[in-house]
């Protein structure tokens, strides 16, 4: 997926499925993941709400759409 962080600069990662490395790409990207494990993040604009696992494809891509601007998201 490509997207841009808060401050503008933008990031291109996978999102792996993987708990010991949930995201490969881009070290900024991955630290915010990182922050986040075990923190409720809403799946979806009213829910549902579920804890970030570093393993969770859903809840980490959710986590990215909240804190960045997704531009493009291949499956």
């Amino acid at each position: 997926m490509t997207g841009i962080m808060d401050d503008g600069c933008p990031y291109q990662v996978q999102v792996t499925g993987r708990a010991d490395r949930p995201v490969v790409g881009s070290a900024r990207v991955r630290a915010l993941v990182e922050q986040y494990v075990g923190t409720p993040v809403l799946l979806g604009p009213l829910g549902p709400r579920r804890d970030l696992d570093p393993g969770d494809t859903l809840a980490v891509l959710a986590l990215l759409r909240r804190h960045s601007r997704v531009v493009e998201q291949r499956a």
